[in-house]
């Protein structure tokens, strides 16, 4: 952006119309700003991205409040009439004023054409700086420009009121684990297929996606407002053999007119005792009953729930005095786990089509994305149950992996970073689970074993604290519990503007993005799943014949030269 010296080393942007100025605050508290009397208070929005010229630094900041002022208040007390429009103008700015607050979050030296990089706030510019409304260039400064020669950067939204790409890193969005956001209805699916073609598009991350509802493999129903068609394309039709989808239910994936790369089967051989307790809550099972689940496995190990399902009516008690657990609890065990019995992925031993976890790895291993599908087994107890086995095992893998890396340290042994996507996260990362389940070790782990979670949920408050500290991204849409909104804010350091501008986001394609993988905190507006997106991630199903092949040929010489 053009600068100019005004002869005392101090510099001045050549903006445009300035939009108010600084007429007091603190580093702590944040800043206000009176508005310009030409300007529309209505026009504010919270969330909002501005920019204050300092003396030496140029301060990128956001609208956290608003509110009306007057300097006499018995203007107050006899307020014009509607019809005396003169006396309005003439009162508004001068009798009466609007001040706006905002959070300044990065600062940037002026005068380096922006060689410095933004930096932390440390400092606060004088009374009467100008605030100026941001422009493309000062997006692209703090958060990137997609298709840089960097390579890592991915537009997730715009700014409100503006039209210039927001970016978030990719690299240090695969670095941690992150999450997403929103009361029901509020579009985190649509966020989260957006993070994960991110990730796909950039291959920072290879991901192993539990799709609950299944909305990320091939074909789901469009969110309002986005595309004009009913259905918005899956991964699988992005991505192509990128891309591979696994079904617990392959009658229901085929009904929706797609063939399963592999068909999933469980053995009950397959399922630990530590996942059977990942499941308390969800069985309403008693800690005795648990106890009395390890006392037959210390007998039978990995048939120890082929062996107590096989038992039948008194034949159960007897069995838990020969074994030495309490018949009681044992019955009552025995009885909530026949549910299992219902699921038709369970089996009695391996399928003919051998170990499912192994041949996920196997996919893993070669870079190739795995949507896991469960058609129409979507009860929760299906969910937990398989999700905690397949992390489980597949975390176990990547441990020895990982520990191989170390001890060799040789390129060819480094794992691929994994990052796995379950729903319903409260369920996996409440205080309780958390302390058992695989997702509550990965998420400590801080990314040691290449693993790391995204996690969906529209109830954060029910995720354990600990757990949401380690949160590096969070991508947030409208919550409107108190709870929920502190829950998300956990470990963010001025959250009462945070907190304020998450409670009025609009209820579709907004949302706040805040952590690791961005500089600082910005509301976007979310960007448009459609026929432009699909083409941005080298998807040319919908494109005519000639535009195609211009784009392949296009492709085609920026990686190999025009010859």
């Amino acid at each position: 952006m053009a600068k100019r010296e005004n002869g005392t080393g101090v510099y001045k942007s050549l903006r445009g119309q300035e939009i108010g100025v600084i007429t007091r605050g603190s580093l702590v508290e944040g800043l206000e700003m009176k508005l310009d009397a030409r300007q529309n208070i209505e026009d504010m929005k919270a969330g909002k991205f501005v920019v204050i010229e300092g003396d030496k630094n140029d301060f990128f900041s956001m609208v956290t409040d608003m509110r009306l002022d007057a300097n006499n208040q018995e203007v107050l007390l006899h307020p014009p009439r509607q019809e005396d429009e003169l006396l309005r103008q003439v009162l508004s700015g001068t009798s009466t004023y609007n001040i706006v607050s905002l959070r300044p979050m990065l600062m940037m030296p002026k005068g380096a054409d922006g060689d410095e990089g933004p930096r932390p706030v440390k400092a606060i510019p004088s009374h009467f700086s100008q605030v100026q409304d941001a422009m493309e260039e000062d997006v692209a400064k703090i958060f990137g420009r997609e298709g840089d020669e960097q390579g890592k950067y991915f537009s997730i939204g715009s700014p409100l009121d503006m039209d210039t790409p927001v970016c978030i890193d990719m690299v240090r969005f695969a670095e941690r684990s992150n999450g997403i956001f929103g009361k029901t209805g509020t579009g985190k699916s649509f966020l989260t297929r957006l993070a994960l073609c991110g990730l796909i598009h950039f291959d920072k991350a290879v991901n192993l996606i539990f799709d609950m509802h299944n909305e990320y493999g091939f074909k789901a129903m469009k969110e309002t407002g986005q595309s004009n068609s009913t259905f918005v394309k899956g991964l699988k039709q992005l991505f192509g053999e990128r891309v591979a989808i696994f079904s617990l239910d392959p009658q229901s994936t085929r009904a929706r007119g797609v063939q399963p790369d592999h068909e999933v089967y469980i053995s009950y051989d397959q399922v630990t005792v530590d996942d059977v307790a990942t499941l308390q809550d969800e069985l309403k099972l008693n800690p005795t009953a648990v106890e009395s689940a390890y006392l037959v496995y210390a007998i039978y190990k990995d048939r120890w729930l082929r062996t107590l399902l096989a038992q039948e009516g008194p034949d159960v008690e007897e069995f838990a005095k020969e074994i030495g657990a309490h018949p009681g609890s044992l019955v009552a065990l025995h009885r909530k786990l026949k549910r299992l019995e219902n699921f038709p992925f369970m089996v009695q031993k391996g399928h003919e089509d051998g170990d499912v976890v192994d041949r996920i790895m196997e996919y893993l291993d070669r870079g190739i994305n795995v949507v896991l599908e469960f058609g129409q087994q979507t009860s929760m107890l299906c969910y937990l149950l398989v999700a905690n086995i397949i992390s489980r095992r597949i975390h176990e893998m990547y441990v020895k992996k990982s520990e191989r890396f170390y001890s060799t340290q040789k390129p060819e042994d480094q794992p691929r970073q994994l990052m796995i996507t379950i729903e319903e996260a409260h369920k996996f990362l409440n205080p309780s689970a958390a302390k058992q389940t695989i997702f509550g070790t990965i998420a400590r782990e801080m990314r040691k074993y290449y693993v790391s979670l995204l996690v969906v949920d529209q109830r954060p408050s029910g995720i354990d604290d600990e757990v949401l500290s380690q949160i590096g991204t969070r991508i947030t849409a409208l919550l409107n519990d108190e709870k929920d909104i502190q829950a998300v804010l956990t470990g963010v350091s001025g959250t009462d503007g945070l907190r304020s501008v998450l409670a009025s986001l609009d209820s579709k394609q907004q949302a706040l993005v805040i952590g690791h993988a961005v500089p600082m905190p910005v509301v976007i507006k979310t960007r448009e799943y459609g026929a432009q997106f699909y083409r941005d991630m080298g998807c040319l199903d919908d494109v005519p014949p000639a535009e195609r092949r211009a784009q392949v040929e296009k492709k085609t010489n920026a990686l190999y030269g025009d010859n």
